[in-house]
């Protein structure tokens, strides 16, 4: 069976696969709610699926009541697939598939008696109607799952499968129910156990009545020795990480099974993660299931990377120092001197080694190797202004447009170029006089543009950029061309003064 038995797609643009919500908005009677509670199945059906070996496909009645849509497909990772393409987007019309308009009809799991050879290979079908808990006694339904697996590789199946099937099919029945998707829960960890990273069944009283392999294992490395079938999972998790210590109350209530919640044991430098998934069948708990992976060599790398970023925190922090101690004894040392010429150098080297301690500062505080480059040009738009106050008090730079966030490769020689273009205005285009200084700013997916405008008394008439004397363009030009790959011009501005232009190329975003 294949995509092709489905009716069209509502949309040709083969490049993107229209969304739950995209469909769901456009095209049914969904309200944000029942949206909600779609998203939350769907966020976490790949559970239903593996424990099934089959694709899943969420069906949905159009708005016009026609037909059905599917927003929304799973593909099992514990089999092989039945649809190799995407159906999402296909329409089916009323009766076209009678086993989704009996489960939507009789609000019940619905099961075909031979299966389906159509696409060459045995397809066994099976639909889930989908309710969501309401007010009302009976609930609102809000779709049908299409349950489909391939019999292809059919043969007499082992305790292991027999335990997934009979824990996909309680699953199910929850959803038909309204039990499942979980109302209020949702993952407190970054990536929640899967069925294959190893799964217990447990009994009512909590009591263990299968374990996987994997699950067995990973207990193994905890320190279990005895059999775990048979055991109530709280105790043996308790002694083995707790010992005669106080017991995590969360840690019975998921090793219990007796809410769905997730948590970590730790025993030997070993570290399992655990979720519990109650089965609450006809109004009443049957079990659990609990999904468990050994996160052991995450977590180590989580704590190294945590290690690593605070030593680069700690270092940009002491290079900080360092820059602010240089340009301390710099700034005594202009203080001493008395030619005119050198200690305005010296005040020169003051201010680009302070706009370099500005970029390690804001590195300090970053969690990564990125900065919002917006607070780093303000700080230097400032100082600017305030060297600038003392010879031309109205003279105050203003920023227009954001930088946003960038990664420090280009932060550090940025904020060296601004300090440069913003100290040359002042000092050479408002000399005598004060002006509008502007720092206009175009952010794209692919370049930063990036304009410095000043009104005051413009370029000498034979200037070029290319043969100038000055330092700080030199400075500007070495920084743009040579480290951020970019383009530099300074051109007269219209109405009198300069404009300075540049063009950084930006990283593709990760």
């Amino acid at each position: 069976m294949c995509a092709g038995l489905f009716g069209g797609p509502l949309s040709t643009h083969d490049a993107q696969v229209p969304t739950l919500s995209d469909l769901a908005v456009s095209h049914t009677e969904l309200d944000a709610t029942d949206l909600d509670w779609m998203h939350s199945l769907v966020s976490d059906w790949q559970l239903l699926a593996d424990l099934s070996f089959a694709d899943l496909i969420l069906w949905v009645p159009v708005r016009e009541g026609t037909g059905w849509i599917a927003v929304s497909q799973m593909r099992p990772t514990t089999g092989p697939t039945v649809y190799h393409h995407d159906v999402v987007g296909s329409v089916v019309a009323k009766d076209e598939r009678p086993l989704i308009d009996t489960a939507w009809n009789e609000r019940r799991i619905c099961r075909e008696g031979d299966p389906d050879w159509s696409s060459g290979v045995p397809v066994r079908e099976e639909t889930i109607p989908v309710r969501r808990p309401a007010d009302t006694p009976s609930g609102r339904f809000l779709g049908v799952i299409q349950r489909s697996t391939n019999l292809s590789s059919a043969r007499t199946p082992s305790r292991l499968e027999l335990t997934y099937l009979q824990s996909a099919s309680d699953l199910a029945q929850m959803v038909a129910e309204g039990r499942f998707p979980f109302s209020g829960e949702e993952p407190i960890l970054v990536r929640s156990p899967r069925v294959g990273d190893g799964l217990l069944r447990l009994d009512r009283a909590g009591r263990v009545t299968y374990a996987s392999p994997n699950a067995l294992s990973a207990y193994r490395r905890l320190g279990l020795n005895a059999d775990l079938v048979g055991a109530e999972l709280g105790k043996v998790t308790a002694a083995l990480c707790y010992g005669d210590e106080p017991v995590d109350e969360s840690l019975m209530i998921v090793a219990s099974g007796r809410a769905p919640r997730e948590t970590e044991v730790e025993s030997g430098g070993t570290i399992v993660q655990l979720r519990a998934i109650p089965l609450i069948v006809g109004g009443g708990r049957i079990g659990a299931l609990v999904l468990i992976r050994d996160v052991t060599e995450l977590r180590r790398r989580e704590r190294e990377l945590m290690t690593k970023d605070a030593t680069i925190r700690e270092i940009h922090h002491r290079v900080k120092n360092n820059l602010q101690t240089v340009a301390a004894l710099l700034r005594l040392q202009a203080r001493r001197l008395q030619v005119p010429e050198g200690r305005e150098a010296l005040e020169e080297a003051v201010r680009r080694v302070g706009s370099i301690a500005i970029v390690h500062e804001t590195l300090s505080h970053a969690p990564e190797e990125f900065v919002d480059f917006d607070d780093i040009a303000d700080r230097v738009i400032a100082m600017t202004g305030e060297v600038s106050s003392a010879e031309v008090p109205m003279t105050k730079p203003r920023r227009t447009g954001t930088f946003g966030v960038l990664p420090a490769a280009i932060a550090t020689p940025l904020a060296m170029v601004l300090t440069e273009l913003l100290q040359n205005a002042v000092q050479h285009g408002f000399a005598y006089r004060s002006g509008k200084l502007q720092v206009i700013v175009s952010r794209g997916q692919e370049r930063l543009d990036v304009l410095v405008s000043d009104d005051g008394k413009g370029l000498p008439e034979d200037f070029d950029l290319e043969s100038s004397t000055s330092l700080g363009l030199q400075i500007v030009r070495t920084l743009v061309v040579g480290e951020l790959s970019g383009r530099l011009t300074v051109e007269p501005r219209q109405g009198g003064g300069t404009e300075v232009s540049l063009v950084v190329p930006l990283p593709a975003p990760q």
